[in-house]
């Protein structure tokens, strides 16, 4: 299955408003349903079980309203694993109210380095060309202290199958076309080690993992913590 690059309807400025708000909620709930805060979940749970530190400041990248590290969170609070978040987004419209968040771009972000634990996205990396996700990774590794993790969607046949499926769970007509865009313009996890792996210093510490209904984890680690990772 190739990768086919097609623009998204929630990413662009003609985006309706009611349609954001309804699709953004249809995102909430397939990330609770189909992998994407389990996925979250266990990146911050292996990086925690790496550096034997419990709590996190993360800084989550396109995050929209920020459902997949909070309820990551929620879920690791149970075992001692504290994560404060920050939402970033350019798009206001796609922030919650009431969330420490912040309207900025992912490509240069507003932050000193080592600003936050951990710099995370979910749903994001698929949006980017490889050299818009290597500058990415540079610029997230920058405001990172210990690692960049990426939650991102496996592309495959089967897996576009099951969009269709899943047409009638999606209250939003952004959210089918979108579903479908999405997964044809994924990567798959040796299309993700190459690229990461060429760019930006082949000496990144790079783990990839599949999860849950064709979900991918990739942990970036800073250079002390992929020592630290290693042993």
């Amino acid at each position: 299955m190739q990768r086919v690059t097609t623009p998204e309807i929630l990413d662009s400025t003609s985006c309706p408003t009611g349609e954001v708000e309804t699709s953004l909620r249809d995102l909430c709930r397939m990330n609770r349903w189909f992998g994407g805060v389990s996925t979250t979940r266990c990146l911050i749970q292996r990086v925690a079980d790496a550096t034997a530190q419990n709590h996190f400041s993360l800084l989550e990248v396109a995050a929209g309203h920020g459902e997949v590290p909070r309820r990551a969170a929620q879920q690791l609070a149970r075992k001692g694993i504290r994560v404060d978040v920050t939402d970033l987004d350019r798009k206001p419209s796609h922030l919650l109210r009431g969330h420490r968040a912040i309207v900025a771009d992912a490509l240069a972000l507003p932050f000193y380095d080592g600003s936050f634990d951990l710099v995370s996205c979910s749903l994001f990396a698929h949006h980017l060309e490889a050299p818009e996700l290597t500058d990415f990774c540079d610029e997230a590794l920058r405001v990172s202290r210990r690692a960049v993790l990426i939650n991102d969607l496996i592309r495959h046949p089967l897996h576009l199958a099951l969009v269709y499926a899943g047409f009638p769970l999606m209250r939003s007509y952004v959210s089918r076309v979108d579903g479908v865009a999405s997964v044809r313009r994924a990567y798959t996890p040796d299309e993700m080690k190459k690229m990461l792996s060429n760019g930006g210093g082949s000496d990144r510490g790079i783990e990839i993992t599949c999860h849950y209904l064709f979900r991918m984890g990739i942990i970036l680690w800073k250079e002390a913590a992929a020592r630290h990772a290693a042993h």
